[in-house]
Formats: C-alpha cells, structure tokens, sequence
C-alpha cells in the first residue's frame, strides 16, 4: 500500500534507513529511554526506536496513516496518539517522555521545538530532522541573519551536541529544501523563562525597528521604560534585538 505525503501537512517521509543510525548516534538511545516522536509518518524512524528503548510515544496527525501504523500501535512499548501535537496536552504523557527524536514536519518544526523547551520540562535531549536553515538557526550567532528569537530560546535552554546534513534523497518525495539532523542537551532554564520568551518574541516581532519601538508596539512596556531598561544593562536606546547575546535578553527581561 503506497501512500502519498500530504504538502500541507510538511510531510516528507524517511525512505533510507541508512540514516537511522545516525539518529540513534545524536539522540544517544538507551534501553531504559522514553522518547516522543512527532509525526512518524510511515512509521520507519518509529520501529527503529520502539526496538532501542524503553517506550515510545508517536503523534501523527494524519489519519491516513493508520494502516501504516497499526502494527505498532499494537505493541505494548508504543503508544500512538493521533492529533495536533501543538493542540495535545503531551506533558500529560506518561510514563513521560525524556528524549524528543523526530523527524518533524516541516511546517510546524519551529514552534514544536520551542514549545517544548519549558512546555515539556522531562525533555532532556532533543535529536531533531528539520530544514538546515532551522537547524542553523537554532545556534545562530548574534548580529547574523540567521539569529532572530527562536535562537535565543534554544541557547537560552540548551547546548548543542550534534549536526549532521542530510541529503535530500532519503526522503520520499525529496523536499526542495536542505535538512540537518541537529542534536541539543537541556540547560537549567532562566528564572521567569515565560517572561524571557514574550520579551525576546517582542523584540524581534519587528527587526528593523530599534528594541524600545518593538517592546512599545508588542505592549510590554513603553518606549521610555524599554530604553531605561536598556541603560540598565550597558545598552544605547538604538539597539537592535539582534545585537543582544541569549544572556542580554535575561538580564534585559529582569531589568523591565
């Protein structure tokens, strides 16, 4: 039974199992492990794990799937959930899940992986499949193009411990986009770290304008407020959000 990947869903579906050693490699599997795996698909990278860990919990969105799928719903160390994972309450899991391996649909990679860094507090690994201007985009440097908010999040919650290219050809069809296998180990969060997050989202909601403005239009403080705050921390009213280190965007949320 062939099953066409769905563009709206951002599915491109494994089809070199040469790859899943690599995955395993980054994601550093052990037997007693609990992993959550966003979007399965055909279900390879799920079979791979289920048979490396302790238990497995898959959320696909595609019901079509579910022939593909059924033989390891049918497994005792896979749990199968169908639905939105944005939309899921998946710190409700249990047992709960320590290790975020997936190879992500395209579309929602982003938002899934910065909604995990303190929605699911278990997580301590993340190995994750996703386009390479995202995967260069979570450990972009400052004052480059590539940095912009989810950068700072990330290396706000996490260190890098892995990236590896991947081709498009493992997968079916083959994206039109590059992708990278890029693997993260969970920091100690900041204190207020959803405070930190509406600040660094503000800031960088309008790149052109300076910090203050982008603050002052997100609603989080005034324009006078934002520019004290940035005095407080070294910082001239003109700075721009890209121009502050992960660190700065701490002690900026502290000092508004």
């Amino acid at each position: 039974m062939t099953v066409a990947p769905k563009k709206r869903l951002g599915q491109h579906f494994l089809a070199d199992e040469n790859i899943l050693g690599v995955i395993g490699r980054l994601a550093a599997l052990e037997r007693g492990d609990v992993v959550l795996e966003i979007g399965p698909g055909l279900g390879v990278l799920t079979r791979y794990l289920a048979d490396r860990v302790g238990h497995v919990h898959a959320v696909e969105l595609d019901r079509s799937l579910e022939p593909h799928l059924a033989g390891l719903a049918a497994r005792p160390d896979v749990d199968l959930h169908w639905g939105d994972a944005l939309a899921l309450d998946l710190a409700a899991l249990a047992p709960a899940p320590e290790k975020l391996v997936a190879n992500l649909p395209y579309n929602v990679a982003t938002p899934l992986v910065v909604e995990s860094l303190n929605g699911l507090p278990g997580i301590g690994r993340w190995c994750v499949m996703v386009q390479r201007e995202v995967a260069d985009r979570f450990f972009a440097a400052p004052s480059t193009k590539a940095y912009g908010a989810v950068s700072v999040l990330v290396q706000l919650a996490a260190r890098r411990t892995g990236v590896h290219p991947v081709a498009r050809t493992v997968f079916r069809p083959p994206p039109n986009v590059d992708s990278a296998l890029v693997a993260f180990e969970r920091l100690p969060l900041p204190a207020r770290f959803d405070w930190i997050k509406a600040v660094v989202e503000a800031a960088f909601a309008h790149r052109r304008k300076t910090l203050p403005n982008s603050v002052a239009l997100a609603g989080l403080a005034s324009r006078e407020r934002a520019a004290a705050a940035l005095e407080v921390i070294g910082r001239v009213a003109e700075t721009r959000a890209e121009a502050l280190a992960p660190a700065d965007f701490v002690a900026l949320a502290e000092a508004l």
